[in-house]
């Protein structure tokens, strides 16, 4: 792989002190298979998203769920660590100064700008996204999104760039039945919430366990239940056609023509009437297209990386192994592999019962896929 973990560690020592934060670079793979999975990074902290820029560095977030000091971090081709932007983002605002909160969602696009998705759900403030130009090295753009584009219960999670539209399409959860899928013009900054409380993005009813486990969250009264978890795998093909997105707990992905979702002419039930039911799926957060419409799904319940066959439209697990806990940030690579992150986050305090039971290190592999796809998503 070019590097190995003695090669680095003079650059990890150091990049330990500045952001808390230990990485390993370049650990052997795992048991030899025929996707011949690759563990390329080893972290102590548990990632909530992952995006890729044109240069090949990864873009990584860190879940608030571990309360960080560092929201976001690079990790570059030449190994070097640091937090991200490498640059202070208030110093480079025109306004008010701006910090992040809580980036679970990012993706880079092909000019390398890397969208963030701030949820501010770590210091309740207005979620927000914040795009940073890698190349040029300053703040993009930074888009608020108030009331009525987000609620009080709302928790976005993930985000998608449409590779044709200044759009980008944000997955809510929220707190279950008012779940709802988010457009942002990334020109104009205009905002559209849309199909809020359909069955296609609020959670099934159905349980949800984890390595043998019922997955729970623990109420401030000490009561447990299962969180209510809507939409959240959202993903767009590589032509810009289609938006697929899905509930975490629920068996089905779907699908919408982009066509529609951007049409304001359209009324509620009209736009909610276009949705299709692409194919069954497993609980998962993630999901991914190759260039040829396959879809790679981050199966949480069964530690695999599962695909739905483009002609098919069956799933399948792709590749398992015992440690792809709570696999996610499924992306492509500039080599043309899928790379993916285990966050353990049903191991937290947060949703294990008020226990925490992670065990770092926390991995990102890569394997081959079917078909190469789009750096970065």
């Amino acid at each position: 792989m070019g590097k190995t973990t003695s090669s680095l560690q003079n650059p990890l020592r150091k990049a330990t002190l500045l952001i808390g934060l230990a990485i390993t670079l370049g650990s052997t793979a795992t048991q030899a298979r025929p996707r011949e999975p690759e563990i390329e990074l080893e972290l102590s902290v548990g990632p909530g998203g992952m995006t890729i820029t044109p240069k090949g560095s990864y873009i990584i977030s860190l879940h608030q769920y571990y309360n960080p000091v560092d929201r976001v971090i690079e990790v570059t081709k030449k190994g070097e660590i640091k937090p991200f932007p490498t640059e202070a983002i208030s110093r480079n605002a025109e306004t008010a100064p701006i910090t992040l909160d809580a980036v679970q969602g990012l993706e880079s696009d092909m000019d390398g700008v890397v969208w963030m998705l701030d949820n501010g759900r770590r210091g309740e403030t207005v979620p927000k996204i914040v795009a940073w130009d890698t190349r040029k090295k300053k703040l993009h753009r930074v888009i608020h999104l108030p009331t009525p584009a987000t609620l009080s219960t709302s928790y976005l999670n993930d985000l998608a760039l449409d590779p044709e539209r200044p759009i980008l399409y944000i997955a809510d959860p929220a707190s279950g039945d008012d779940a709802a899928i988010i457009i942002v013009n990334r020109d104009t900054g205009g905002y559209r919430r849309v199909l809020q409380g359909h069955f296609s993005v609020i959670p099934e009813d159905m349980p949800m366990t984890i390595e043998g486990r019922p997955f729970q969250a623990r109420r401030p009264d000490g009561s447990t239940v299962q969180p209510q978890t809507g939409v959240n795998p959202i993903a767009v093909d590589r032509k810009g056609r289609w938006l697929y997105f899905g509930p975490l707990k629920g068996r089905t992905l779907y699908r919408i023509a982009t066509e529609h979702l951007n049409n304001t002419k359209l009324r509620p039930v009209e736009l909610a009437s276009r949705i299709e039911g692409y194919a069954e799926k497993p609980v998962c957060d993630d999901i991914s297209l190759d260039a040829k419409g396959n879809i790679y799904l981050a199966d949480i319940e069964n530690n695999a990386i599962g695909i739905i066959d483009e002609k098919e439209r069956k799933y399948a697990p792709y590749d398992t192994d015992p440690n792809f806990l709570w696999p996610g940030g499924l992306c492509f690579g500039t080599d043309g592999r899928l790379h993916f992150f285990t966050c353990q986050l049903h191991r937290t305090r947060a949703l294990n019962a008020g226990t925490d039971a992670t065990r770092p290190p926390f991995f990102v592999f890569k394997i081959k896929a079917k078909a190469s796809g789009t750096v970065g998503r």
